[in-house]
């Protein structure tokens, strides 16, 4: 009885009923189901199977000179210059910007050459005199292109401003920049998020003439 009311009410799916009363459509279904878990055991199991391989660190030993400070450190040899600044010297002053030397925040002097020290690895000073922002300084006395910095209110919001001392410092010591062009040009990787670069010129313009 309940067979023929179902299939006056739906004629293309009576045609599957059989005894236990499942339709064509359920059986079809219930068939798709279990062949898309049939067709996942095998992944599943590849998957279990497999292990992620992970790449053996190389640990360094690196001697350098930071600030005037002999330091050791054992590294992971993938280890930048400037990870190692903030996270095992706890030089906080070199900031981490873009970490992909496009902006200079991150600039600090290596043997007196301007480096970004994201770019750097730590592995590669084995050796070197390193300077930071915090190493410029002589105690109270401020190193003379904080000073014009301080003077020309090139400091800003202060956050590119480590990276831009040391690379004027820099700049300074190559003593190739001898105009306003020459200046802008050599500071060019060195990001400055407000704006300040006329007063960042008129620091370092400052410095040269007093020299």
């Amino acid at each position: 009885m309940e067979t023929e009311d179902f299939e006056n009410q739906y004629p293309e799916d009576s045609s599957g009923i059989g005894e236990g009363g499942s339709t064509r459509r359920a059986f079809l279904t219930q068939l798709g189901l279990g062949g898309v878990g049939l067709a996942a055991v095998p992944l599943f199991s590849q998957a279990k199977a497999q292990t992620i391989p992970v790449a053996e660190v190389d640990m360094l030993k690196v001697t350098m000179s930071v600030n005037g400070k002999k330091q050791m450190l054992t590294i992971d040899s993938r280890l930048t210059l400037l990870d190692a600044l903030r996270e095992k010297l706890d030089l906080t002053g070199t900031k981490k910007g873009c970490d992909h030397g496009q902006c200079g925040a991150c600039t600090v002097l290596v043997d007196n050459r301007r480096i970004n020290s994201c770019l750097r690895l730590t592995a590669m000073c084995d050796g070197a005199e390193i300077t930071t922002i915090e190493g410029l300084a002589k105690g109270e006395d401020l190193h003379p292109v904080q000073e014009a910095f301080i003077k020309h209110d090139a400091y800003q919001c202060g956050y590119c401003t480590p990276g831009q001392i040391c690379s004027a410092v820099g700049l300074i010591q190559e003593g190739r920049a001898k105009t306003d062009a020459d200046i802008r040009e050599s500071m060019s990787g060195n990001i400055c998020r407000c704006g300040a670069y006329q007063h960042i010129l008129d620091a370092i313009k400052d410095v040269q003439q007093q020299a």
